[in-house]
Order: structure tokens, then sequence, then C-alpha cells
């Protein structure tokens, strides 16, 4: 591909990416006010160890399952760009069937969190904030697959608008939410006291799980009025027997496509689960500064995860125009390339970041010198790995708007469990490097990562320019 090539693409994927990047940027920020909250109650390092520990294991599950819904950017976005709206309804039918599925096997998956956080080596001060939280947290996951799932449909509409307006003023709801949980208030109206007890990290949890409802009912409201606009149909497909009618052939087929995107989800995220509970068992305090690091990192990360979604509808789409005769074999390679120089151009900006800023970064954590002292040298391994985190993920994003859901799991799989965890660990406990060894242990993966899945890629826009292999990627039900 050339820059001339690329060029044109660049004003619509910067137009669908804002919002999304906007969107995702509030839903890390929910995360990141719990830490920082949370930060600030008295012997910080606990809590904030308790907080890690409940966060990882909800997210690791949460999302790796979850992430088979991810297969509906590849089916809507394919569906809308050749026009076939009905066919994007009923995934988004099917989509929701299946989010409910999920999100009642993890609602039983989490209800054993306790034995599962009971047999890990951690001080039982921070196993008695997290086993708590970890609860609250779980009233949400249901609420959080459907919102996942109707975002979907948004983005790969380009409505993606409506979605970082739900995240955004969710913040506020996850804000209020901690202000009144975490530390408890006292007040005096009409010679009545009303007090609000001090819940602490479990209360953090219960403002996370009441701020997903709320994202979900905006993204409902938000569907039915883009349907009353732009006249999808969708309330006509609900009213219409035959349309509302779930087919197991069709679950089947997002489920197999949606897996292998879930499993690569599951399996980085799992890396980091995995890193959590090793650096767990060192003390509350390196957990406390992993957990700095870490809310740090993924904030950066989901700019680049932004671009990796509304790439993946661009991709869809310029496959599906083709079905329709309506764009050339280019323009899907150029819609993936648009995307991964935009991520990685992001994240080499944040690793300056993350060099020049270490410690006032931390700071706005927790003003808990020790928790800082630990968090600094994650940070700098971090700013390395930065540029090939932006690049993995925005592929990935590519591979799956062309339907290729398996490159991506089987690279990570590799990459961070057969080659990253192992040389992590050694370094960590044979050579004492600690947490940082374990972290760079990460930054070892997501650069073989990034390098196997560009290979990937480029070997996949050679396909893309063959007319039958964009021919056979059609999926409608």
């Amino acid at each position: 591909m050339r820059i001339a090539d690329i060029r044109p693409e660049l004003p619509p994927l910067l137009r669908l990416a804002a919002p999304l990047v906007a969107a995702e940027l509030g839903w890390m920020s929910m995360s990141v006010v719990d830490t920082s909250m949370v930060g600030r109650l008295p012997h910080a390092a606990i809590p904030m160890a308790a907080a890690a520990l409940a966060q990882v294991i909800f997210n690791t599950f949460a999302f790796g399952i979850g992430g088979v819904l991810l297969g509906l950017d590849t089916l809507i976005s394919q569906a809308f760009g050749a026009r076939e709206i009905h066919a994007a309804n009923r995934w988004l039918l099917h989509g929701l069937v299946l989010a409910l599925a999920l999100g009642l096997l993890l609602v039983g998956i989490f209800a054993f969190g306790p034995v599962i956080l009971n047999q890990m080596p951690v001080d039982h001060t921070v196993l008695a904030q997290a086993i708590p939280a970890l609860y609250g947290l779980n009233w949400g996951i249901i609420p959080l697959l459907l919102y996942f799932t109707l975002r979907r449909y948004l983005q790969a509409a380009h409505h993606a608008k409506p979605i970082a307006f739900a995240l955004v003023s969710a913040d506020l709801i996850n804000f209020i939410g901690d202000w009144l949980l975490i530390y408890g208030h006292s007040w005096h109206l009409f010679g009545h006291t009303i007090n609000i007890p001090a819940y602490g990290v479990v209360g953090s949890a219960w403002a996370t799980s009441f701020a997903r409802l709320y994202l979900m009912a905006v993204l409902l409201v938000a569907i039915f009025l883009a349907d009353r606009r732009h006249s999808y149909g969708l309330l006509a497909a609900l009213r219409s027997r035959t349309s509302r009618r779930i087919e197991l052939q069709h679950l089947r087929q997002l489920f197999l496509l949606g897996a292998p995107a879930g499993a690569q989800i599951f399996v980085e995220i799992a890396v980091f689960a995995t890193v959590t509970a090793l650096i767990a068992t060192l003390g509350p305090l390196p957990l406390a500064g992993h957990e700095v690091a870490l809310q740090c990192a993924s904030t950066t990360f989901m700019v680049p995860y932004a671009i990796s979604s509304a790439t993946a509808v661009r991709v869809g789409h310029a496959i599906g125009r083709i079905r329709t005769g309506h764009a050339s074999p280019q323009a899907p390679a150029a819609a993936g390339w648009s995307g991964i120089l935009l991520g990685a151009a992001f994240m080499l900006f944040a690793a300056v970041i993350f060099l020049t800023l270490p410690a006032p970064i931390a700071r706005l954590f927790t003003p808990d010198r020790g928790v800082i002292a630990a968090a600094v040298p994650l940070l700098l391994v971090a700013a390395g790995f930065q540029f090939f985190d932006g690049i993995q993920i925005t592929v990935t994003g590519a591979l799956r708007g062309a339907g290729n859901t398996m490159a991506p799991l089987l690279t990570h799989l590799t990459c961070y469990w057969i080659i990253g965890m192992p040389l992590g660990i050694l370094l960590a406990f044979h050579f004492h490097l600690g947490a940082a060894g374990l972290w760079l242990g990460l930054l070892i993966a997501l650069t073989g990562a990034a390098i196997v899945l560009l290979a990937v890629w480029r070997r996949t826009t050679t396909h893309l320019l063959t007319p039958p292999a964009t021919a056979n990627l059609q999926s409608r039900p």
C-alpha cells in the first residue's frame, strides 16, 4: 500500500474512531477513578491491592467469555456494508440472546470467586476486601454483555456518538457512586440524620455495576432512536414472528466466529491476571504499584483499542461494498493499514509521556510514596511496549473485520504463554527483578505479537485483492 492509497481512508476512519476513543477513555476512566478514590483510603496499599485482585479476575472471565460477541463486528459490519439491513437486525437479535446466555454462565462462575481467591497465597487482609468486591462486580455482568452487544450494532451503523455519550455520562454516575459508597457520609436534614456507611472497595464495585446498568439502558434507547430516524426496520423485525425467530445454526455461526476472538482476549487478559497473581505473592506494596502502572497502560491502550474497533468496521464495510460492486479490492487493505498507522502513532506519543513523567503520573493515583516508588519502574517498562501494543491490537481489529479471528488467538497464545510468561517468571524470581521482571516478559510478548500479526495482515491484504476471496466472505442469516 502507498500513502496515496491510505490517505482517502483516514477521514472516514477518524470520524468513526474519534467518538469511540472518547467512549473507551470514558470506559477506562471508571476504573481509573475507582483506583484513585480507593487510593485515598487509609493504608492505601491494602485496598488498592484488593481492588486490583477483584478487577483482574472479573475482567479475565467477563471479557474473555464475553469476547465471543466480537464476532458481531464481522457479521454486522459486513451486512451494513452490503446494505443487507435485515441481516444486520437478525444478527443483533441473535447477539442479544447469546449475551444473555453468556451472562448467566458468568454469574455462575463468579459465584465461585471466593474458591479461586482463597487458593491464592495472598495476604488475608487483601482477600477480606477482594472477595466481597468481586461479588459487587458480579451484579453488573449481564448489563455489561448486553451493552457490549448493542454497541456492536451502533458502531457498525456508524452511530458512535451515542456510545461516547453513554460512557462519558456513566463516568459521572460512577464517580457519584464512588463518592457516596467508598467513604461514607452523614447529613442532617429536617431534624433527621441520614447515614451512608463507608463500604470502601466494595462500594466502588457496587458503583461500577450500577454504571454498567446505566450504559445498557442508554444504548438501548439510542438504538431505537436510530431505528426511528434511519428506518432500519428493527422494530418491525421484532414484531415479525419470522424475523425474531432464533435459529441455532445462526447462534452456532456467531459463536464459532467469535470464540477465537474471545479466546484471544482471554489469553491476553489472563496473562495480566497471572502477572497480578504472581505479584500479589510479593506483598501488598508491589501489587499496589502494579495496579497503578496497569491502570496507566490500560488507559493508553484504550485509544488503539477504539481505533481497532473502528478498523474492524471499516474493513468489514469495505468487504461488504465489494460484494455489491461499490468498492475496489484495495479498499479493505487501505482501511486496515490506516488503523494500524493511527494506533502506532498514538502509542509512540504515550511512550514518551511514560518515559518523561512516571512519578507525577503515579502521584495522580495516590499520595503514598511507597506505592509511587513501586509503580515508577513498571511505567518505564510500559513505555517500552506501547508502540507494539498499539500495532498488535489494531492489526487484530483489521483481521476481525476480514473474518480472521483465529490468527490473533494463535499468535497471542504463543507469544504470551509460551515465550513471554516463562521469560517474565525467570526474570522476576530467578534474577530477582520482582514485578519489573514480569513486566519485561509482557514487553517481549507484545513485541513478538506485533511482528507476527503484521506479517499475517500483509498476507491477508494480498488475499483480499483476489475477487473470489472477498466474494466468499459473505454471512447472511
